[in-house]
């Protein structure tokens, strides 16, 4: 399984932007940030990676100013590798 995280340093910016997923009909999940990812305030939006062009467009949109970035990751089975992107 793939995925894209968008992490940010704002639970409020994190929680805004899985709205805006909601309010125009996309998927989303709030997660538990992986520790790879850095510093942030603990949880991120995963969504499906071919989403990615809608949630730039989104992040375009609204002052984000805590967005820290976007991250690939990979699990098979126990096994979980995060990318930034």
């Amino acid at each position: 399984m793939r995925y894209i995280i968008a992490v940010f340093t704002s639970r409020n910016e994190t929680l805004y932007l899985a709205n805006m997923f909601k309010s125009n009909g996309f998927y989303s999940d709030i997660i538990n940030t992986p520790k790879e990812a850095g510093q942030a305030c603990g949880i991120s939006v995963r969504f499906d990676e071919r989403l990615l062009p809608v949630v730039q467009n989104f992040l375009k949109s609204k002052p984000f100013r805590s967005f820290y970035g976007f991250f690939r990751v990979y699990v098979k089975g126990n096994y979980r590798q995060v990318e930034r992107i």
